[in-house]
């Protein structure tokens, strides 16, 4: 019986894969395998050191250096202010003087009442009044102010009675922006004036934000902490100061996932502490076809600092950190580890999928030369 031609062209290929699977000693992987990784230390050129975490190896882990790009700002606490706001230099004050008398010295007889409109405070926190001169009424709530100012004026002028009204100024006001609803400056209404209520009054934190981040910028310096904090906690919702600048942001911290992990690219951390078991979750776990479950690894690199005589820290700056996902205490450990900014979470390839790959490739055409046979005959 002659054979037709695809039959033995379909035969050939086989052969050929077969005897091109014999020579190779594995195939291509799409992520490097555990041990092609962890030997490297043994050898001469190795420049990395290796450790396996473990609960034993946590409390060490934790009294390292820290590493990347970490928030380091301190926060002010929440307190409490006056119910009012207080004079600051750039508010702008309008004075009513009303005088009944017939000889007075700020009124005429068919206007009872004098205006001083849009009265700037002055650098010094000082207003000029005619026939007073300058009245300091920095720090004073309008309340004080008004009573200050009728006092003055009942030397010269004892029938009269004196209105005052405020208009917040810049030093009075708070600046917010970056990712809120409505940007912009914004009047104290009191000193009891708070962070949520600011970002409130801006509309809120805008939608999309992974971790939104908040720095308050005071005076010469700078504090910062993530909003989801304040929102749990009431004492870190602090009062606000005029001429504080508050700006939004999103977390600019990321950690990289490589390998056989469920997305290979830069992740934003999602909350201020990350474990590597939330790092996961992040990435979307493993490949299950295909991952080790015992090579789990995180890179991570340390300044030179860190490696220093007297300094608590590792062996060299370049350490890979195992974590063992078959084991409990691997599973607990890796619930504790925190995973640092710039870190690279690597998810290892099992080196039993060779045989799995190579074994799905030639039973597929196994299946297909038995099909050309049928044909054949």
């Amino acid at each position: 019986m002659r054979i037709p031609t695809r039959t033995l062209a379909l035969t050939g290929l086989i052969l050929t894969l077969g005897l091109t699977l014999s020579a190779c000693s594995r195939l291509p992987a799409g992520a490097p395998k555990r041990d092609e990784i962890l030997r490297q230390a043994d050898t001469e050129t190795g420049d990395f050191a290796i450790y396996p975490v473990t609960r034993a190896f946590l409390p060490t882990v934790a009294q390292w250096p820290t590493t990347g790009k970490q928030r380091d700002l301190s926060w002010i606490g929440a307190g409490r202010g006056a119910r009012t706001n207080v004079i600051q230099p750039g508010d702008v004050l309008t004075l009513s003087i009303w005088d009944s008398s017939e000889n007075s010295l700020l009124t005429s007889v068919d206007e009872r009442v004098a205006r001083l409109e849009e009265v700037e405070v002055s650098a010094n926190g000082a207003i000029f009044v005619p026939y007073i001169g300058n009245i300091s009424v920095i720090g004073l709530t309008p309340d004080l102010a008004r009573e200050s100012l009728q006092r003055d004026l009942e030397v010269i002028v004892p029938s009269a009675q004196v209105q005052l009204s405020l208009a917040e100024g810049r030093n009075n006001s708070v600046t917010l922006v970056g990712g809120v609803g409505r940007p912009g400056t914004y009047a104290m209404p009191d000193r009891n004036y708070n962070l949520l209520s600011l970002l409130a009054d801006g509309g809120g934190v805008v939608n999309g934000f992974t971790n939104p981040q908040v720095r308050l910028q005071r005076g010469g310096a700078i504090y910062g902490t993530s909003v989801d904090r304040i929102y749990e906690n009431p004492e870190m919702n602090t009062l606000l100061r005029g001429g504080d600048l508050v700006i939004v942001a999103e977390d600019e911290r990321y950690f990289a996932s490589f390998g056989a992990t469920g997305i290979e690219a830069l992740h934003t951390f999602t909350d201020d502490t990350l474990s590597a078991m939330d790092a996961l979750s992040v990435v979307g776990g493993v490949a299950d076809n295909k991952a080790d479950p015992q090579g789990l690894l995180i890179l991570r690199e340390y300044p030179p600092s860190a490696v220093r005589p007297g300094v608590r820290g590792p062996r060299n700056t370049r350490v890979v950190f195992t974590i063992d996902l078959k084991s409990a205490d691997g599973l607990f450990s890796a619930r504790n580890f925190q995973i640092n900014p710039n870190d690279l979470v690597m998810a290892t390839e099992s080196p039993i999928n060779e045989v799995v790959v190579i074994s799905n490739i030639v039973g597929n055409f196994v299946g297909l030369f038995n099909a050309t046979q049928n044909l054949a005959n």
